[in-house]
């Protein structure tokens, strides 16, 4: 047993390529020197390129599961990766902070791959203010956020809605104008962060690996701006490892 590093877990789906979801999450912890257990929420089949078919955990599994872990150990930060619904979610993370209050929670908002998967879709805008409420951080790309409220379609007015039950990580690597610069958005204030390599190679699941790597920033105990912007050079360290779409995890 771990006595001199903080626990995390993975909530998220198996990858056999180990690009994206809990293997590419561990690979992270590792390095960030947290301790990582894993939960599969699903098993997929897919490649660095070529996405073909998922399988669904069940949900009293993956309770069972976060139970089980929780009861023997003090889990100080949870990532959580793809789920099919929103009560799937909800049912996750009331769970988690029904075991730990002071546990936080960080939501990597996967709800497509990269080859038009579909994954999640928001339909009860009700329920996913009230997960938000109970998460610390949320890290959608400018796609993304527009799929988490199907009546707005600006990107502007959606962070600011949400934004006031958590903060927003919005990630720039679809900006429209500004390629690579994250905005930052907590129920305060927002703050701008930009990307210090302008020349990156595109790397299969670099989301996961950025909202793992503030996962475990948050467990070592530093302050939110703080671990997004080591989080961010941490991910752009991975995206420069080499020109595949598979990275290489170092610190």
């Amino acid at each position: 047993m771990s006595t001199n590093r903080p626990f995390v877990i993975s909530i998220a789906g198996f990858d056999p390529s180990a690009g994206a979801g809990v293997l590419a999450d561990v690979k992270t912890f590792e390095q960030h020197q947290v301790y990582g257990f894993a939960i599969n929420t699903a098993n997929t089949i897919q490649t660095e390129n070529d996405f073909v078919s998922i399988e669904w955990t069940a949900l009293d599994f993956v309770l069972q599961s976060i139970e089980t872990l929780f009861e023997a150990y003090e889990i100080k930060a949870v990532k959580i990766g793809i789920v099919p619904s929103l009560d799937y979610l909800k049912s996750i993370v009331f769970l988690i902070k029904k075991l730990s209050p002071k546990t936080k929670i960080v939501w990597d908002t996967v709800l497509r791959s990269t080859t038009e998967f579909d994954f999640l879709t928001i339909e009860n805008q009700n329920d996913l203010i009230a997960i938000l409420k109970e998460i610390e951080l949320i890290t959608p790309n400018y796609y993304e956020i527009l799929k988490l409220d199907s009546k707005e379609k600006s990107v502007e007015v959606i962070t600011e809605k949400l934004s006031k039950n958590c903060s927003i990580l919005l990630k720039g690597g679809h900006h429209p104008t500004e390629i690579g610069t994250d905005y930052l958005h907590t129920p305060n204030q927002f703050f701008r962060l930009e990307s210090k390599n302008a020349k990156i190679h595109p790397k299969h699941g670099s989301g996961c690996v950025l909202s793992a790597a503030i996962t475990a920033n948050l467990a070592l105990e530093q302050e939110l701006l703080t671990a997004c912007k080591n989080g961010k050079n941490y991910t752009e360290n991975f995206l420069l490892s080499n020109p595949s779409q598979l990275g290489h995890h170092y610190v």
